[in-house]
């Protein structure tokens, strides 16, 4: 256990330091998004039944929102931190993020296909970046047996809102 929680703990010390990169050098660009109920506390589900049903029969991803802070530096900003949690199994199809997101995997390994790129999985402290509204094929844990887990960096318009919008077929 201990090791478990001191390698979290890197990994998030990681992820740290990108987002500091991000914010740094990053180029904003502006997407509306509706501004979620429930506030931070809201456990946000990437999967919506009408939208994705051929995902049904498998587990969905939790996105849970960690902290959304305004950028004093890019007016009109905000930094959003969520923890993304992949079940056994669990599968997402088509979706977007209304801005910039910088990804590191914490634990697992995970499938994601941007459109009109290869599947490409993804292993403990691996990373990578998404430009704002780019199109996800899907996203799913590579395992059936183990839990994935990533931690989500967004800097999208203000108003900490959807951090995944599906996208119908």
């Amino acid at each position: 256990m201990t090791q478990d929680v001191s390698s979290r703990g890197l990994a998030l010390l990681g992820v740290a330091a990108i987002a500091a990169g991000l914010l740094g050098t990053a180029m904003i660009q502006s997407n509306r998004a509706a501004a979620i109920t429930g506030g931070m506390d809201a456990h946000i589900h990437m999967m919506a039944a009408d939208a994705w049903e051929e995902a049904a029969a498998r587990p969905s991803t939790t996105v849970k929102p960690l902290s959304c802070e305004r950028l004093p530096n890019v007016p009109g900003h905000s930094i959003t931190t969520a923890l993304v949690e992949f079940p056994p199994s669990a599968y997402t199809p088509r979706y977007r993020h209304p801005g910039s997101v910088t990804a590191f995997v914490i634990k697992g390994a995970l499938r994601s296909q941007m459109e009109g790129g290869p599947a490409v999985t993804y292993t403990q402290a691996q990373t990578w970046f998404e430009a704002p509204g780019a199109i996800h094929a899907f996203a799913e844990n590579a395992s059936a047996t183990e839990p994935a887990e990533l931690l989500a960096i967004f800097v999208a318009a203000d108003g900490c809102g959807p951090l995944t919008i599906p996208i119908a077929d």
